[in-house]
């Protein structure tokens, strides 16, 4: 499997941390980048659009800093997520302060462009798309996309359906370049299961949600900490898109999640934030099914300890085990 360096170089966890819709700013982002996962955020997020050079100013800026005064620590590259519909208006126009700023790495979702990653190859930058299908991961890598992120069942926001087992070795039959799981991980010993399936990386969202970087409300945090697996509702009421909610939020808004009206697909909108009154994800909360694991609020770099050390415990109890005698 190829690895770009940006990928390998630099990560204290072989983790990319996705982009949360509202959720992620620049504090979020420097928090994950310098505990040493991939930091990435919407070009969304930064409104109004302006704002978004200054992020990226922000960002670049701290983490150059902090590579220049402390090469000993590992600082991992950033990533800006960008949705690729046509009803995203601003696409161009952040596509464009992605090239200016010469971002590392771009997160591209719902749909692919060539020119988009034309754009991004022509600094040197590289582009992840995210899949929930092997079909769209053939149009991805076809259009340009230099790696996928295999959106599985169980994982956050716009999320697929299909094992992330299946999909990982379908996707693995025939592609060979950069490959990012994503479904239900929030745990150490998953990031290694994601690895030992056959993805390069974790992509961890939800996890995210509950650190004091994170630009949600402290409801939203209290509400990932005491809810687990049992309480992701799957629909695509509030965007056109199936996606995986908190079931507390789609009840605080008045809905009842066992009976919630299908959305039809054309209605996606993606400047407005939803289809309903209650937004997502300003008021129907996102999550994903890993949450179990997340009982407090802490820092991202109390996060990123756990995780590591829960990863490589994992990963020395399956040595210890694998050379022990059969049937001890």
């Amino acid at each position: 499997m190829t690895l770009p360096d940006i990928l390998r170089n630099n990560l204290a966890l072989p983790v990319v941390a996705s982009p949360l819709f509202i959720c992620s700013g620049p504090e979020l982002v420097i928090a994950q980048c310098s505990a040493g996962v991939v930091g990435s955020f919407p070009a969304l997020n930064a409104r109004p659009a302006p704002a978004l050079r200054e992020w990226l100013e922000q960002i670049s800026t701290t983490l150059e800093r902090r590579r220049h005064d402390h090469p000993e620590l590992a600082t991992a590259p950033y990533a800006v997520n960008q949705i690729v519909h046509k009803s995203n208006e601003r696409l161009e126009e952040d596509v464009q302060a992605c090239v200016d700023f010469k971002v590392p790495i771009v997160i591209t979702s719902l749909g692919a462009r060539a020119d988009v990653n034309d754009a991004i190859h022509s600094y040197g930058g590289i582009v992840l798309h995210d899949v929930i299908n092997d079909t769209f991961a053939r149009k991805a890598v076809d259009k340009g996309a230099d790696g996928l992120i295999a959106v599985a069942a169980g994982a956050g926001g716009h999320a697929g359906t299909i094992s992330p087992f299946a999909l990982v070795q379908e996707i693995r039959a025939w592609f060979d370049g950069p490959l990012l799981l994503s479904g239900a991980i929030g745990h150490g010993r998953s990031i290694l299961a994601a690895q030992a399936a056959g993805a390069d990386l974790a992509y961890i969202g939800s996890a995210f949600l509950a650190t004091t970087e994170a630009r949600n409300e402290p409801a939203y945090k209290e509400m990932i900490t005491t809810s687990g697996a049992s309480d992701i509702v799957y629909s695509n009421l509030f965007t056109g898109v199936h996606g995986n909610y908190l079931r507390g939020s789609i009840e605080a808004a008045g809905l009842d999640p066992q009976n919630l009206p299908q959305s039809d697909p054309s209605a996606m909108d993606f400047g407005s934030g939803g289809n309903t009154d209650a937004k997502a994800w300003k008021d129907i909360w996102g999550a994903g099914q890993g949450i179990g694991p997340i009982r407090e609020v802490t820092s991202t770099a109390q996060l990123v300890e756990r995780l590591g050390r829960e990863y490589s415990e994992a990963r020395s109890r399956l040595l210890t085990e694998s050379l022990a005698p059969a049937g001890v």
